[in-house]
């Protein structure tokens, strides 16, 4: 009980101390651009950009790169280590990774019951990539920009073109599912909802980027920088995460059932009729 109460003192005398430092420097860091070049720079990604090969690129590339590096890996290691070993009765490990896969599984299934199995393993790769590159920036991951400067690797779909990217793909895997099922019929089913992957994109964009420019205006603001800017980007990101995995695979989903719905085919009576007239 002692030891509990003398690791609490310290904690409380460690934050007062950081606390009167920050005041006494007067934080002034946050001051050197305005926040119009903030927010401008957070959008457009105009000034920041690093290194990459030799070549100068955002700094959402580097973090796209990152996260799909490490859920191969990650899945490399699960197929390897894990997989072989699980059992009838399953364990922890076991039991999140099957209702993980479920959950899509099912939600391609539900949606989408005459052709799901192409869907449901992309919905499944789409959601975790969503949602753990959201979950990305939350470790401010370092790197160093061209002009020296140190940045926090942002999510990799705050970046209009990776969301531009992730729209069209989703789009083409119902396209796609359209010309397999029904042929140019569902081609020109998908065709007619042309703004479908504007909308998708720009709606994955804009919700992820509301989060890091509201987490920008609280960081900006000295009055708001102490504590609350944790909470906010916190919940803005878990919120976002859950939020647009699912609004992303449940739509893609619902399009991808309604193209490669079968072609109901014409009864005898009402072909003679057409035919007549």
């Amino acid at each position: 009980m002692k030891g509990k109460k003398r690791a609490v003192g310290v904690a409380a005398l460690l934050l007062a101390a950081c606390l009167a430092l920050i005041f006494l420097t007067g934080g002034g860091g946050g001051q050197e651009e305005s926040i119009q070049a903030v927010m401008r720079d957070a959008v457009l990604h105009e000034d920041n950009h690093v290194a990459l090969l030799g070549m100068e690129v955002n700094p959402s590339v580097v973090s796209g790169l990152t996260v799909t590096g490490l859920l191969l890996l990650v899945a490399a290691l699960i197929r390897i280590f894990a997989i072989p070993r699980f059992r009838y009765v399953p364990g922890r490990f076991q039991l999140v990774v099957e209702e993980l896969v479920s959950f899509f599984r099912n939600l391609a299934k539900s949606n989408s019951p005459h052709r799901n199995g192409f869907l449901g393993a992309y919905i499944f790769g789409a959601g975790v990539y969503i949602f753990f590159g959201t979950l990305f920036e939350l470790f401010g991951v370092q790197a160093m920009t061209t002009h020296g400067a140190s940045i926090a690797l942002p999510a990799p779909l705050s970046d209009i073109n990776a969301a531009i990217a992730m729209g069209f793909l989703s789009y083409f895997v119902i396209l796609s599912g359209g010309l397999t099922s029904n042929g140019l019929r569902g081609v020109g089913k998908t065709l007619k909802d042309f703004s479908l992957p504007i909308s998708m994109s720009f709606r994955l964009f804009g919700a992820l980027l509301s989060g890091l420019l509201v987490t920008e205006l609280v960081y900006y603001s000295l009055a708001l920088s102490f504590v609350l800017p944790v909470i906010v980007a916190v919940l803005f990101t878990l919120l976002h995460a859950l939020i647009q995995t699912y609004v992303l695979t449940m739509l893609t989903s619902v399009f991808y059932g309604e193209v490669t719905e079968p072609h109901a085919p014409k009864s005898p009576k009402k072909a003679a009729t057409a035919a007549a007239k």
